[in-house]
């Protein structure tokens, strides 16, 4: 049974990837990752507030180390340069994975300025990423902001970095926008090897004792996988070239099952592994094989895309007829209305 595919032009042993996590901060998590069948890794991802933040600190109380102290010598303080960084160790924690691992490590970088996607996109070409995941986690909150700036956003830093880099890049993507199909068509038109589907904007949430925001935090459920599952079907064999990722929700071979029918080329898995631990990508692995044996595939090559737009009989199932019948279908429970 060949359960190979290629993905971001890798041609990898199958579709399980897991994507960002603090499970990949361990080199020993990473490896279980692998020896359980993991295919390629998305490590957790470098944001670049945090590393402006940590440099600004450094500036102030160490490249400064003189201002309003002309009397003390250079050495009173330590040199900035003895000091380990955050992108330092991320650095590190590539270059670590990619002498322990044997399968391709994606470094992820979430960014805000287009500078700082340059800058540090590079650094992590030359520590040994074999690719790149660009997480633009963008909220358009200016309401003066119209989609066709928010999209644009997109598209100049995925071009600024392509320009710079020789590494494929993959689009981590919100279905935030007003039409995923073409956003998605102007990014493979742009440049990206593939795209992920879709990000999970955590949300925050409110005390009502405090009266305070507070962070929320809600581990994805099968569910969620569906609107990944619709655009990939509706995505499916109209861009060529470009790699399909399924992230968000992809909990059990069941989900798995679903996003390979719909036509993706990979599934991304979180949750569950920070729920289940790295053994779960073995029991997702089996149940595809078991579940492929009992159906007759040979490879996962002739499983994808058998349930997309492009092979159901009704593709207008995947748009609003879905929604049209579910309506006419529901029924109340008894007692509820008479």
């Amino acid at each position: 049974m060949d359960l190979s595919t290629d993905y971001l032009g890798f041609e990898i042993k199958n579709p399980l990837v897991p994507s960002a996590s603090p499970l990949s901060k361990s080199v020993d998590q990473a490896k279980e990752l692998e020896d359980n069948g993991a295919a390629a890794l998305i490590m957790y991802s470098l944001f670049e507030e945090a590393i402006t933040a940590e440099t600004e600190n450094m500036n102030r109380f160490l490249h400064q180390q003189d201002t309003g102290f002309a009397e003390v010598d250079d050495g009173f303080l330590p040199d900035w340069q003895d000091f380990s960084t955050g992108l330092d160790q991320y650095l590190d924690n590539v270059r670590q994975l990619k002498d322990s691992l044997d399968i391709p490590v994606i470094a992820s970088l979430n960014g805000v300025t287009p500078g700082g996607w340059i800058e540090h996109g590079k650094l992590l070409e030359q520590a040994g990423a074999d690719a790149l995941e660009l997480n633009v986690y963008y909220v358009a909150a200016d309401i003066n902001q119209s989609g066709d700036e928010v999209e644009k956003r997109y598209l100049d830093v995925l071009k600024l970095l392509k320009a710079e880099i020789g590494i494929p890049i993959n689009m981590k993507l919100s279905p935030s926008f007003s039409s995923v199909g073409n956003m998605v068509h102007r990014l493979s038109d742009a440049g990206a090897n593939g795209v992920a589907l879709f990000n999970r904007f955590y949300q925050p949430d409110i005390n009502i004792d405090s009266m305070r925001l507070q962070p929320s935090l809600h581990p994805s459920t099968s569910a969620e996988a569906l609107l990944a599952m619709r655009w990939i079907a509706i995505l499916y064999g109209r861009i060529d070239g470009l790699s399909l990722g399924a992230t968000s929700g992809i909990h059990t071979a069941d989900d798995a099952i679903k996003l390979l029918l719909a036509g993706a080329d990979v599934v991304h898995l979180c949750s569950t592994l920070l729920r289940n631990g790295a053994p779960q990508v073995a029991r997702i692995l089996t149940g595809l094989e078991e579940w492929m044996e009992q159906q007759g595939f040979e490879s996962v090559a002739d499983v994808r895309g058998r349930v997309s737009a492009l092979s159901v009989a009704n593709p207008a199932e995947f748009e609003r007829a879905n929604y049209v019948n579910i309506i006419d279908s529901y029924s109340f429970a008894p007692g509820v209305m008479v």
